[in-house]
């Protein structure tokens, strides 16, 4: 592709190349550039991609995009953005295509996961549609699944995976958009068709610094967006429509709305309410238990009646919906009389949603086993240990990722926020061991809550990732038990 091509929609503050230039390949990363390549050095926060600028030379390539004027006299384009000249630049490498597909994003700090889950589900028994996914948990092109590593892959990455959902004929994009990608430009260049906002609660701090620095960061998305779905029981409400430039719908699970749940029954097999839109009232039955299931119910209903969906076609779908993994999931315990839930809850409100939904159906004792991931947020640990004392009859305080912490300085920095007095919880650093110690201890009726990991099949520690699936952690003891 000729340079002049690639660089269209480039805010470019200099050119010292040959315009004309064929273009063979692009690269990011200098032990990937090619012979007659570019390569965009990205000044990063970990190590400044303008260092590698002879080496990616060396290596062939044939034009420097960078926000940095080189000093030596070499083919370079000096751009205002290299983050955004990147994003810019892989689309118009791979063609746009997201601008062939239905683009749906959708942010916030808890049910991001299972709403884009969700809404595949919805959208596939709906539409005569093929539907992308990029997630947390994992990419799919239809049914084929992909692993991910990050909850919005690097720019380049993400339209070479646009392209291949392309190629393979979806009509339909649902991806969850993290404020990382908002804010290091992983989605310029992309419009979404439809954007949804779930809540914003604490987490990525150390990233943010602020809360509403967070939140301006996910505001992104409806800058960037026809229509827009909003959680108008969400504390960040306000600042959100404010700051959006789209056409928006509210929703809302404690009043009315432009679309809202009525008559919510909470049940340990799941939730039941009636979704009122307008004169029209639909009833909702979806076998996944907890209030938070309420809400992401409430994002996908407002996505689909943004997309033209009848509310009576998406409700029948969603009742045939399967719950989504790591999230509430209910452990097979052949033989006994308690209940062990896993969930991904990681973040405070993430606990205090899981453990208050729980509560709403639990029958005997609320035990929850929980701790926090190392080199992340740290203010966060012991307003978690609060809540998880708080709301738990008995509380097992654990390892998640400690990373390349020390596991006992982050458990100290949870019990740190513990409420004076309490005696109600117990630390056990090995996450197996409290994990046997809840199984232990659980009797008729009790339901154990293992947060933090959901889906996750892995430990870090000391910056090495472990297996450990806590499906197979409860199996396997309940078989030795035997």
């Amino acid at each position: 592709m000729k340079l002049q091509k690639l660089l269209q929609g480039v805010k470019v503050l200099q050119i010292h190349a040959d315009l004309a230039l064929d273009i063979q390949d692009v690269a990011y990363d200098s032990r990937k550039v090619q012979p007659g390549g570019m390569f965009v050095a990205i000044a990063g926060f970990a190590s400044d991609g303008n260092k590698f600028i002879p080496m990616a030379l060396r290596a062939g390539a044939s034009v420097i995009v960078t926000a940095k004027k080189p000093e030596a006299d070499i083919p370079y384009v000096l751009v205002e953005n290299d983050r955004l000249a990147l994003a810019i630049i892989a689309g118009n490498w791979f063609s746009h295509p997201a601008r062939s597909m239905t683009m749906i994003g959708i942010t916030g700090t808890n049910g991001k996961t299972s709403s884009t889950l969700l809404l595949k589900h919805v959208l596939e028994n709906t539409l005569p549609a093929k539907v992308g996914l990029i997630g947390t948990m994992e990419n799919m092109i239809g049914d084929e699944v992909m692993p991910t590593e990050r909850t919005t892959p690097e720019s380049f990455e993400l339209q070479a995976l646009f392209a291949r959902m392309r190629d393979a004929g979806c009509t339909h994009v649902v991806m969850e958009v993290s404020s990382h990608a908002l804010t290091l430009d992983r989605v310029g260049g992309v419009h979404y068709d439809v954007a949804a906002f779930t809540n914003l609660t604490e987490d990525h701090l150390d990233f943010h610094k602020t809360m509403d620095a967070y939140c301006d960061a996910k505001v992104q998305l409806f800058r960037r967006c026809t229509k827009g779905v909003l959680n108008m029981d969400d504390d960040y409400y306000l600042r959100f429509r404010r700051g959006s430039r789209c056409r928006l719908l509210s929703t809302s699970a404690h009043g009315e709305a432009d679309l809202w749940a009525d008559d919510i029954h909470l049940a340990a097999s799941g939730i039941s309410f009636t979704a009122v839109a307008g004169k029209e009232r639909r009833e909702v039955k979806l076998g996944i238990p907890g209030r938070f299931t309420v809400y992401n119910a409430l994002t996908v209903l407002g996505i689909t009646q943004q997309l033209g969906i009848p509310l009576k076609a998406a409700a029948a779908a969603l009742a045939t919906a399967k719950g989504v993994k790591g999230r509430i999931e209910v452990v097979p315990t052949p033989g006994k009389d308690y209940t062990v839930l896993i969930d991904y809850a990681h973040t405070p409100d993430g606990l205090k949603n899981v453990l208050s939904s729980v509560r709403d159906f639990c029958k005997g004792r609320l035990i929850s086993v929980f701790g926090c991931g190392g080199d992340r947020d740290p203010i966060k640990r012991p307003i978690m240990g609060q809540i998880g004392v708080e709301l738990s009859d008995l509380a097992i305080i654990t390892s998640d990722n400690p990373r390349t912490e020390d596991p006992m300085a982050i458990l100290r920095d949870i019990c740190a926020g513990l409420p004076e007095g309490a005696n109600n919880y117990e630390v056990i650093e090995n996450r197996v061991k409290a994990i046997h110690r809840a199984m232990d201890i659980g009797q008729k009726d009790d339901i154990i809550v293992l947060a933090g990991k959901g889906h996750e099949t892995y430990q870090e520690i000391c910056g090495v990732k472990n297996h450990l699936d806590e499906r197979e952690v409860v199996a396997d003891y309940l078989g030795s038990a035997q």
